[in-house]
């Protein structure tokens, strides 16, 4: 098959603007470029004079929540407490007493019936008797009620969770609220799904990223559906069937180290083995929080919060040691690291000789806050940086609450990253950022808002240019697979995962890059989405 009359888009090479060409496509690989219309008797797609480019690989996502999203109560437009009460009760048919109610993506901070944030009391005017977890908009906190706490008060192992992640009255009573790795533990342990749950949350999310040009994902799912086996059948079956239209990498999120010498034990499969589209990506480990809460590890107070420093969940041995066995049985391991005491912790890891992280590649997540010396050490061991750009679109005006005012233009520090030749990727962390690839790198190109917010961009010195943003979302995230030579580019014997835009990313102004649209999606040569 023949894509004809195209425009061609290899980010930061020669093949940009200039004239018309076709790719040749056979067995989901590029065969040919030719560099003028074919005019042969092959099969072609007429491209009609728009723009040819690698599709997205979005390196860091949790598409079976977004899916869930899709399948089950989705609370993210609610905007009131007797709103989401109503939508809850529409959910179910039939409360009754000692049934397991979920939710997700509510935020009650901007509800307006109610000047405080839910608690258990509230909750169990939906249900004296019934479990109840209700998840944050940004994952990172939940509320939960009583008969739910009671629950979890026999959990032994919740006890080795950080007690900051565990909201408590003055009295040292659990509130009902809980945060970062206490939130996963609950999900993991109470809210285990099917495979067959699974098959169809992510039957849902995928049509979505084919509308955006993304063929390729690195999903952190397993806390949705608490057995890493169950995830794996889950997306090797939709790939049996063929009803799965990306490539997938799936990370296993690990507590401690115990789940990762249980994970070691009883599985073969490390970084990079599987089936042709469903493959082992990392150990994904937290080391802190999230700002909005106070809890990412920050070496220096919060400006809006000075008892704080956030919480660290590992010492550095522990993390070391992690790190260290991870890399030893050929496990590539992702970081979630935003504050820059986090940060250090990870660098300091992978600093390891054990660690071999030029070999293995391995990422730190978000990295949101640097410092000099930091971007100094980042250099020296050459990590990969995860980004997500679309977060600057809401947080940007609220940094200065979170980071020592000296700090603040390292924050989010893009340009510093890349000219400093660390390895960066852009990526969404759906559903918490915008699934938009184009919407993160309008984000990472002009660092503003979509109302334009501020003039000129915030921190402006750390601007992407188009080129790089792409390839954050092209051929690097590939190197992260180790397909650097296979996938993210419009080469001859690359993967034809290819995406057609209605307008060239060079040729339009930066402040419009978030409205070009995608008009088809090829996923290894099949047309997955048609505009």
């Amino acid at each position: 098959m023949i894509i004809n009359n195209v425009r061609l888009y290899q980010p930061a090479q020669a093949i940009q603007t200039q004239g018309l060409h076709a790719v040749e496509y056979q067995d989901g690989k590029i065969t040919h470029i030719y560099d003028q219309p074919y005019e042969g008797q092959e099969d072609v797609i007429d491209g009609r004079g728009k723009v040819l480019a690698p599709a997205f690989n979005d390196s860091h996502m949790h598409l079976l929540r977004f899916g869930l999203l899709k399948k089950e109560l989705d609370l993210t437009e609610v905007t009131s407490w007797a709103e989401m009460k109503e939508l809850v009760e529409n959910h179910y048919d039939k409360i009754q007493e000692y049934d397991w109610i979920f939710g997700k993506g509510f935020n009650d901070a901007n509800f307006t019936d109610m000047d405080r944030l839910l608690t258990p009391e509230d909750l169990s005017e939906i249900h004296v008797n019934a479990y109840i977890y209700f998840m944050h908009q940004d994952g990172h906190e939940c509320v939960i009620s009583e008969k739910a706490m009671e629950l979890l008060k026999k959990e032994k192992d919740f006890e080795k969770e950080p007690e900051e992640f565990k909201e408590k009255d003055e009295e040292g009573n659990w509130t009902g609220r809980f945060k970062d790795t206490a939130v996963h533990y609950i999900k993991h342990h109470f809210w285990g799904r099917s495979v067959e749950d699974a098959k169809e949350a992510i039957k849902c999310a995928t049509p979505y990223l084919s509308e955006v040009g993304i063929t390729s994902v690195h999903t952190d799912d397993i806390n949705f559906i608490g057995s890493y086996d169950k995830l794996w059948h889950a997306y090797t079956e939709l790939e049996q069937e063929g009803n799965l239209p990306i490539d997938v990498h799936l990370h296993h999120y690990i507590f401690n180290i115990d789940d990762l010498h249980k994970y070691l034990e009883t599985n073969t499969k490390r970084t990079g083995d599987g089936t042709d589209q469903v493959r082992v990506g990392s150990v994904k480990i937290f080391l802190d929080g999230t700002q909005r809460l106070h809890t990412a590890a920050m070496r220096n107070p919060y400006p809006d919060n000075p008892n704080t420093h956030g919480t660290l969940i590992y010492d550095q041995d522990q993390l070391n040691e992690m790190v260290k066995v991870a890399s030893e049985n050929g496990m590539q391991v992702a970081m979630h690291a935003i504050g820059d005491r986090a940060v250090e912790q990870a660098v300091t890891a992978l600093g390891q000789s054990e660690a071999h992280t030029a070999q293995l590649r391995h990422r730190i997540i978000h990295a949101q806050t640097l410092a000099p010396d930091l971007i100094k050490k980042l250099r020296e061991v050459k990590p990969y940086i995860e980004t997500q750009p679309s977060f600057l679109l809401s947080e940007w005006s609220e940094k200065d609450k979170w980071t020592p005012k000296e700090l603040v233009p390292y924050c989010d520090a893009y340009e510093s990253i890349r000219k400093e030749h660390i390895p960066m990727t852009l990526s969404s962390d759906l559903p918490i950022g915008s699934l938009d690839p184009l919407e993160s790198m309008y984000a990472a190109v002009t660092r503003m808002d979509l109302d334009g917010k501020p003039e000129g961009g915030w921190m402006p010195q750390e601007k992407l240019t188009v080129d790089h943003a792409f390839q954050g979302f092209t051929n690097l995230p590939a190197e992260l697979e180790y397909k650097d030579s296979e996938k993210g580019r419009l080469e001859a014997g690359y993967q034809a995962d290819l995406v057609l835009l209605d307008q060239h990313p060079l040729e339009v102004e930066e402040d419009q890059l978030h409205n070009i649209q995608v008009c088809r999606t090829w996923h290894r040569g099949k047309q997955v989405y048609k505009k």
